[in-house]
């Protein structure tokens, strides 16, 4: 969510340029692309779509959803190695670091679990996709081999690989990759921005921060160019109950409870999202050292409505 451009402070005349906008939906998302410049609208057109063609190849690669994706496919072949495409291994390469790096905070083979509590529908078709690794030993990332030599991936036991912290992330990156000929443009992925160069104002891009409680209502507004803002939510998604969120503490087995939402400023939407992700469950202390530690900003707000940031973030306000 993007809030109006602010009137530059020595309220001069705003310079608006053109904007080409465009808005698809993708992973139960909707994606917002705008380039800005005076550019051939052919052109502009062309790799908004090919853009909007990354999200489309990532879904179809990466989805828990899709019992015909390249990742299903991989989860149906337990106990033996399986070269995948060079997207889904950087995709579930990164995971698994990530999960490493944060002590299994961010667990990709949580999956099962994911189905298990009702986080197994399509949104295309409404079916439901089974899960597998829900019994009481419960599977982690440390059952995922990634041998990179041969691009493969081994599941060393039955498990369902999750790759809801990473994916969109990727895609956005992957679009914005295909709009490196602009200066300026922002893709917007369900709230979750990659932004570069700046506004039809010449200045930077004002992202809003959802208000966790508030549906229309903004937490905190930050300016990037150059960045992008990926935030982990417990709004997002609930259990069919509505007792659970969808970010689940794999240790522990249980939806986390301490935070409402984590927002994350980082050089990549893929960082964002996965550094998101974990930092919600490790929760406002240890999410803090653990965004600090890696030189990433963000913002933390509990469901008592209470912020706490890390060092550095208020440069990215308004």
């Amino acid at each position: 969510m993007r809030t109006p451009a602010a009137v530059p402070a020595d309220h001069t005349p705003r310079i608006e340029r053109p904007v080409f906008s465009r808005s698809k939906v993708f992973m139960d998302t909707p994606v917002i692309i705008e380039v800005v410049g005076e550019y051939p609208t052919e052109a502009v057109e062309a790799d908004i779509e090919a853009a909007f063609g990354w999200f489309a190849e990532v879904e179809s690669r990466c989805s828990r959803f899709d019992p015909t994706s390249e990742l299903m496919q991989l989860c149906a072949r337990p106990g033996e190695p399986v070269t995948v495409s060079p997207l889904l291994f950087a995709v579930v390469q990164y995971a698994a670091a990530m999960a490493a790096e944060s002590g299994g905070a961010f667990d990709l083979a949580v999956g099962g679990e994911m189905a298990r509590r009702g986080f197994n529908t399509n949104f295309r078709t409404g079916e439901s996709v089974p899960g597998r690794g829900t019994d009481e030993t419960r599977p982690s990332y440390q059952d995922i081999l990634i041998d990179p030599e041969r691009q493969a991936i081994t599941l060393v036991r039955p498990l369902t690989i999750d790759l809801g912290g990473v994916a969109k992330g990727f895609a956005i990156d992957l679009a914005g990759r295909a709009l490196r000929a602009y200066d300026n443009f922002i893709i917007n992925a369900g709230g979750d921005v990659l932004a570069r160069g700046h506004n039809r104002d010449c200045a930077a891009w004002s992202v809003g921060i959802r208000h966790p409680r508030e549906m229309d209502t903004l937490a905190d507004v930050v300016r990037v160019s150059g960045m992008a803002v990926c935030t982990s939510g417990d709004y997002e998604r609930r259990t069919p109950d509505g007792l659970g969120g969808h970010i689940l503490d794999a240790v522990a087995g249980t939806s986390t409870h301490h935070l409402s939402s984590v927002t994350v400023v980082a050089p990549t939407a893929m960082v964002a999202d996965a550094f998101a992700t974990a930092a919600f469950v490790l929760g406002p202390v240890l999410g803090i050292e653990f965004l600090e530690r890696n030189g990433l900003g963000g913002l933390f707000i509990t469901p008592a409505l209470a912020s706490f940031e890390t060092r550095g973030f208020a440069e990215f306000r308004e």
